[in-house]
């Protein structure tokens, strides 16, 4: 038996290297730890075109390169062998080639938002339940949309999602800060309308660190004319840690949606020990802590307006939400724990 990760791009250090990168220049990556701890074998993305099977399937789930590269590894395994796959294209194409269980390799795959049209069409074309051995995902619907179409629960399991804590910690405040601040990250179901429309006449900075060559999903995200106090731009690792340091309070603004789109926001803002002001989404519900967050509803331009200003009118009470953050990221979502129990599902 031996233990196989199939990645979504090649990376350039080896597993042991990424492990243990500097903490004072970007965060670790979970799935080099994990390659680690199970001694597994990586699979990026093959080089070679793809053939007829691979371009027709790709019609149905994109891209043509994910089909190339289940097809090669696919042809490599053998029955006693275990894959992890965190990508679900690349991990739908994989289990659409192999044998199903239990004659076949055993696949876990991580899913992030399996209720959508492709995915469902993808589930039912390929019969991915009998191929695939454990589904994982953050998010409690998605979960329960997998038991809802047949899987069996203790093969569909919620998984708390994780940032580094090593990485994304408190600290002091940039000497340069003139004003009240607020900070938002990402892109993905992001409504920073909402956002502009709440706190573009406040006397605050809003920075926003989100960046994509996608113009439908700035248009759909921004307002045609940012605020004056708002700014968006590209900031490295260091940068961003300490734009999370200073933040007043860090807001996850966002559309409603079935999966767990800004955790990854909530969890680094909790890590730094900064309150959140946050989106009652359903695939966010289970991350939100009343006393770690204010959670408002989507697209309430004046309940959001009305959680910043509570922020910045009680700033004790504002920074023991901070420290309670801090202390459920430690208890949640630490790469390690997460790294742990993607290593006990995938054994």
């Amino acid at each position: 038996m031996s233990h196989h990760l199939l990645l979504t791009r090649k990376l350039a250090l080896d597993a042991d290297t990424l492990g243990e990168a500097e903490v004072a220049t970007a965060p670790r990556h979970s799935l080099a730890l994990l390659a680690r701890e199970l001694g597994s074998s990586l699979h990026p993305p093959v080089d070679r075109a793809p053939g007829l099977a691979d371009r027709l399937a790709a019609r149905l789930l994109p891209d043509a390169a994910a089909w190339t590269q289940a097809s090669a590894l696919a042809e490599r395994l053998g029955p006693d062998d275990r894959v992890y796959c965190g990508s679900e294209v690349p991990g739908y194409a994989l289990a659409a080639r192999l044998r199903p269980r239990p004659e076949g390799p055993r696949l876990t795959l991580f899913v992030h938002n399996v209720d959508r049209p492709r995915a469902r069409a993808a589930l039912r074309l390929w019969n991915l339940p009998r191929r695939v051995e454990r589904f994982l995902a953050c998010s409690q619907p998605q979960v329960d949309y997998l038991h809802a179409s047949g899987v069996e629960r203790d093969r569909a399991v919620f998984v708390w999602d994780h940032t580094d804590t090593r990485f994304f910690t408190p600290g002091p405040v940039s000497s340069t800060k003139q004003r009240p601040g607020l900070v938002s990250v990402g892109l993905e179901q992001r409504d920073y309308r909402t956002l502009a429309a709440a706190s573009g006449d406040l006397d605050l900075d809003v920075r926003i660190s989100g960046f994509s060559r996608d113009t439908h999903v700035s248009e759909r995200a921004f307002p045609p004319v940012l605020p004056a106090n708002m700014t968006r731009q590209f900031y490295p690792w260091p940068d961003l840690r300490q734009l999370y340091r200073d933040a007043d309070a860090v807001v996850v603004s966002l559309f409603p949606n079935p999966y767990a789109a800004g955790v990854q926001g909530l969890m680094e803002a909790m890590a730094c020990a900064r309150p959140v002001i946050v989106s009652t989404t359903v695939g966010l519900a289970s991350y939100i802590h009343p006393e770690a967050s204010i959670a408002v509803p989507t697209g309430d331009v004046d309940a959001l307006r009305r959680a910043i200003c509570w922020v910045l009118d009680h700033p004790a009470e504002a920074r023991a939400m901070g420290e309670r953050g801090r202390e459920l990221a430690l208890q949640r979502h630490t790469m390690e724990q997460y790294v742990r129990t993607l290593a006990e599902f995938s054994r």
